[in-house]
């Protein structure tokens, strides 16, 4: 498994499990800013991983294989 695919599914078990902890968390309309807060603060921390960076999109890259 690449590095890009494990952060992907990372982001994604964090995203589902932070909704399913925190029903109370979800507006009426299905969003939830308290996870987003938590989703970009996963994503600030893995920006300080020697090797990742962000490219303007959603995905991470790897710059090493």
């Amino acid at each position: 498994m690449g590095v890009t695919k494990a952060i992907a599914d990372l982001r994604q078990q964090i995203h589902d499990d932070l909704r399913t902890q925190h029903p109370e968390w979800i507006l009426p309309n299905g969003e939830s800013p308290m996870c987003d807060a938590y989703e970009a603060r996963l994503m600030d921390l893995l920006a300080l991983v020697p090797g990742l960076y962000y490219d303007d999109r959603p995905e991470w890259q790897h710059i090493r294989n």
